[in-house]
């Protein structure tokens, strides 16, 4: 599925409820992968993940062989979320309200979270004996 657009809400942090939408905006390739994004009044939040089901050798060996520090190196904090299904991170960064400044920032993540990707899933082909 292509996306064109993100939507970013921002969340009230004491009952997790949304508050308003902060704003659109446009996307590239990379944002399939996107489960969540939200402002909740200090930080940006948004969580991405495999987009597909992995197998449990699949999960350790994305893990271990994911580049953070390509995120980290262009200023954005990365987590692993391990308590979900799937391989999944969350990056924290700071809001921008200039509309057009905020939409690159998304769209280098988008290219970054692509890339990264489509990386992993080439490194981990042929390692399941590695990571059994």
């Amino acid at each position: 599925m292509n996306f064109s657009s993100l939507v970013l809400m921002e969340r009230d942090k004491e009952n997790n409820q949304f508050v308003k939408e902060l704003g659109s905006y446009q996307v590239n390739d990379g944002a399939e992968y996107i489960t969540k994004m939200y402002y909740d009044g200090e930080k940006v939040h948004l969580f991405f993940d495999t987009r597909k089901d992995v197998e449990d050798w699949e999960y350790t060996a994305i893990f271990d062989l994911f580049n953070d520090s390509a995120f980290i190196e262009s200023g954005y904090d990365i987590e692993n979320e391990d308590n979900e299904y799937n391989p999944t991170w969350h990056i924290t960064f700071d809001y921008i309200e200039e509309v057009n400044v905020m939409e690159e920032k998304l769209q280098r993540i988008c290219t970054l979270i692509k890339e990264q990707m489509e990386k992993v899933f080439k490194e981990i082909q042929g390692k399941q004996e590695e990571y059994k």
